[in-house]
């Protein structure tokens, strides 16, 4: 299995903050906790912070998995951020998944994990503690740590 971590959200926005906020990052990332930018591509992208940032992976925006594979600029955003946060050994989660061709896009670009209806819509406490023990995996992804999509709600 797995191992379980505590993973941050943080948004694009805190690479304006400067120094200060960078450190803190440096810090939590220090002591475990993982980071995650989330909502990339919504905000201020600073491609020279982000290669300096302690952060784990990138959660790419609902808004370019929208249309997708139906958009061809969304497409080649979401084809184009993949690629690049694979080059920065940085995992890519996308959010907002809600059909089959939206997974079959996203599994075809080598996309690690998926947040959507398409896996599950929001569940109490009771109702997902059997799904944090099973092992999902996306099939065609990369197999060490790429969980699947349950069967739709």
């Amino acid at each position: 299995p797995a191992e379980l971590t505590l993973d941050i959200e943080i948004t694009e926005n805190l690479q304006q903050e400067g120094e200060r906020v960078l450190q803190a990052l440096q810090s939590l990332h220090s002591i475990g906790l993982g980071l995650s930018i989330d909502d990339f591509g919504t905000g201020y992208s600073s491609l020279s912070y982000l290669k300096r940032l302690p952060v784990s992976s990138l959660k790419a925006d609902r808004s370019f998995v929208h249309d997708v594979p139906d958009d061809s600029d969304n497409v080649a955003i979401l084809a184009a951020t993949i690629a690049m946060a694979h080059n920065l050994n940085l995992e890519v989660v996308a959010e907002g998944v809600e059909t089959d061709a939206q997974l079959e896009f996203l599994r075809a670009q080598g996309c690690d994990e998926l947040q959507g209806f398409l896996i599950s819509r929001p569940l109490d406490a009771a109702s997902i503690e059997p799904l944090l023990h099973a092992d999902h995996r996306v099939a065609g992804a990369r197999p060490s740590h790429v969980p699947t999509p349950l069967e739709p709600a």
